[in-house]
């Protein structure tokens, strides 16, 4: 989601809202929770803009705008049921939303309107995770009035007893989710979650009447779904179920791979393909940094080795032969070369097939002055004469760091070979070639 414009903005007004004010608030570690804090940053600027005031109370500021997020809330929800993003007056009025509102604030940065053809009004949220993460609250706020008729979307024809209803609920809605295959409902389903645990309710006192003790059922909700993990075929849903789990702000997995790598056993550690981006993410957070890492000491699949590339930004040696790599696979390199302080010193990327597409993004992480590399392997990578000159310009700017260059096996021919030696004049850097 880093990659999105619109989410990098909300997350730099978040970030930005809690930095300046300094009053002690821990930044948000969870999607929910920054959704959250967004949500109030947008309400008091609407209130300033509107109303001339800032209100600095929080549950004050939900409270008098309880009634507002509420027919937003149901909008998301209706128009997320029938996979919509744009919508017109017509669905507004059906969520008792009156378009001529405008004035009062409804069309702030979270909401917006535009003109089509004849001009038709069209409205939408700013992103559709905002409108997930509204659908979600809407979901919570029917499950605390105990709005059967609403929750029958995912209760369908089961009527459980008050006790069970919210376990019921996400039970559900993680089916629900797993059921698409495009991913519809996996980030309203990780707000959903994050809204259900008592910390994050508390943040919405104010459009809540109190908060709920649901640790019993939160407990039992992660039990099942890494229950699903242990069966999941289809790894982008292992992922979302994954990142359900931190939403959830459990942590026994992060402790679990932590103590997986840190046991003293020299048998390799074999991780599934569904926990390779869990055993990613904890290498990342964790800001060690590993003297070496292969892919296939955890995971011998081609699918489980590129997800273990993110791995290359903390490592000293990244030992990636024969893992499958991809032309993402290189970009992810790249953009692992030109971090500041990358502590990568030895690259190998030999045998893998499907690189040559991903030469020119590889050039531009090794032509970057953060670059330290000392040692870079391509040996039977099927490289030809353009991928060679494309390795050449690049050479220009890390000989002063690299000693050993291996292209063993590649198609170089002639004169892809004497570039390659220009490129390594009054350097001495050891090549090794073995024409095919």
């Amino acid at each position: 989601m880093c990659h999105i414009p619109v989410f990098c903005w909300i997350t730099a007004t978040v970030l930005q809202d809690i930095l300046v004010k300094n009053d002690g608030q821990d930044i948000p570690s969870t999607l929910t929770e920054m959704y959250i804090h967004f949500l109030l940053i947008q309400m008091n600027m609407k209130n300033q803009k509107y109303e001339k005031k800032q209100e600095r109370d929080r549950t004050k500021l939900l409270s008098s705008n309880k009634d507002m997020i509420s027919k937003l809330a149901k909008l998301a929800f209706e128009q997320l049921k029938e996979d919509n993003v744009m919508f017109y007056e017509k669905d507004l009025k059906a969520c008792g939303i009156d378009a001529s509102e405008e004035s009062t604030g409804l069309c702030t940065e979270i909401f917006k309107k535009d003109s089509v053809l004849h001009e038709m009004k069209v409205y939408y949220f700013v992103h559709l995770s905002v409108q997930e993460f509204l659908a979600a609250l809407h979901v919570f706020l029917c499950y605390l009035k105990l709005d059967m008729d609403e929750l029958k979307f995912f209760l369908e024809n089961s009527r459980p007893n008050k006790k069970e209803l919210l376990y019921v609920l996400l039970r559900k809605a993680i089916d629900k989710a797993k059921e698409n295959d495009r991913g519809h409902f996996d980030l309203f389903l990780r707000f959903l979650l994050g809204i259900s645990l008592e910390s994050n309710q508390k943040l919405l006192i104010g459009l809540l009447e109190e908060t709920l003790d649901s640790k019993n059922c939160i407990n039992k909700t992660i039990q099942y779904i890494k229950q699903l993990q242990n069966n999941d075929k289809c790894p982008d849903k292992s992922i979302n179920h994954f990142f359900c789990i931190l939403e959830l702000q459990d942590r026994t997995l992060y402790q679990q791979i932590l103590k997986y790598l840190r046991s003293e056993s020299s048998q390799p550690k074999a991780v599934s393909n569904s926990n390779c981006s869990a055993l990613v993410y904890v290498l990342l957070m964790s800001g060690e940094v590993l003297d070496d890492f292969s892919p296939k000491m955890f995971n011998k699949t081609y699918a489980g080795c590129r997800r273990l590339v993110p791995a290359v930004r903390c490592c000293r040696k990244a030992l990636f032969s024969d893992c499958g790599l991809t032309q993402q696979c290189c970009e992810t390199v790249a953009m692992a070369l030109q971090l500041e302080d990358c502590p990568l010193i030895e690259l190998d990327l030999s045998h893998n097939y499907s690189i040559e597409a991903g030469v020119k993004a590889l050039s531009a992480g090794l032509k970057s002055p953060q670059c330290h590399l000392e040692t870079l392997r391509f040996s039977w990578c099927h490289f030809g004469q353009e991928s060679c000159m494309e390795l050449v310009f690049a050479l220009k700017n890390i000989s002063r760091h690299l000693r050993e260059i291996d292209m063993c096996g590649n198609d170089l021919q002639d004169f892809g070979l004497h570039k390659l030696l220009d490129g390594m004049e009054n350097t001495e850097i050891k090549l090794q070639v073995e024409l095919v």
